[in-house]
């Protein structure tokens, strides 16, 4: 075991696989990143005025990503089939709101179409190039197919196939975009048994998937640091890495001692 992996429960080595099924925002794309240069015009333009930051202090990222991990959930719930860049403008509405700094004319719409600009993480690119030679990779995203398209561009274009919340009018953790993959996965003579979770979220991926049956690795991006745009969720992945690029070696390592 080194610092860049913690198996936590796994009972099987990653080649047991045939498939990978992989969240993308959070876990591929640096959408805290992403939200956070989205939000600095406004939150500049807002300057001392914004209100509301931890215990009455300062808005600071961190404060700007909870607001985002709260509002992003409780807009896909109550509206499940609307599209991801509608829920975008809404949640930057709401965020707006709660800091005081109301929301100036197309600001809202440009944040919903900032999900173009978030960067990969550095190493998602090489990593998913890698396990592309070895696995079926699929993608099962929050998100609707235009804005999910600039993405998988940036990333290689590496999965064998997307499943947005567009197609499944559903938003994870409800478990549509799973139930969809493992069929299309069927069809291509892949079981359930054969398939990894690969995800950032615990609350979005890692219960939801556990709960189906299926193995996961959770990609832990943020470390020792709490908080962030996800919502917390109490959930035990099988394995836990700090970057893909760890998942992609520790691959490697396993074909090295066969």
């Amino acid at each position: 075991m080194t610092a860049m992996t913690e198996t936590t429960s796994a009972p099987w080595r990653l080649a047991d696989f045939a498939a990978m099924t992989f969240d993308c925002y959070g876990t591929l794309i640096d959408w805290e990143r992403g939200l956070l240069a989205a939000l600095a015009p406004w939150a500049a333009r807002g300057g001392d005025a914004l209100v509301g930051g931890p215990v009455g202090g300062p808005v600071d990222s961190e404060a700007l990503l909870a607001a985002f991990s709260e509002h992003e959930p409780r807009l896909q719930q109550a509206d499940p089939a609307a599209l991801y860049s509608d829920i975008l403008a809404h949640v930057f509405d709401a965020i707006a709101a709660q800091f005081g700094v109301p929301a100036a004319p197309d600001e809202a719409a440009r944040f919903a179409a900032s999900i173009a600009a978030w960067p990969p993480f550095p190493d998602s690119s090489a990593a998913l190039a890698y396990l592309k030679t070895h696995f079926k990779l699929v993608a099962v995203s929050n998100v609707d197919r235009r804005s999910f398209a600039p993405s998988s561009a940036a990333l290689g274009d590496p999965f064998e196939a997307v499943i947005t919340a567009e197609e499944v009018k559903s938003y994870k953790p409800a478990p549509a975009h799973f139930d969809r993959a493992l069929a299309l996965l069927g069809e291509l003579g892949i079981p359930k048994a054969k398939v990894l979770h690969v995800a950032q979220s615990l609350y979005h991926d890692i219960a939801p998937a556990k709960a189906l049956g299926l193995a996961t690795v959770w990609v832990d991006r943020r470390g020792d640091q709490s908080g962030g745009a996800t919502p917390p969720a109490d959930a035990q992945p099988d394995l836990r890495v700090t970057s893909l690029a760890a998942l992609a070696e520790r691959h490697r390592a396993e074909l090295a001692e066969i």
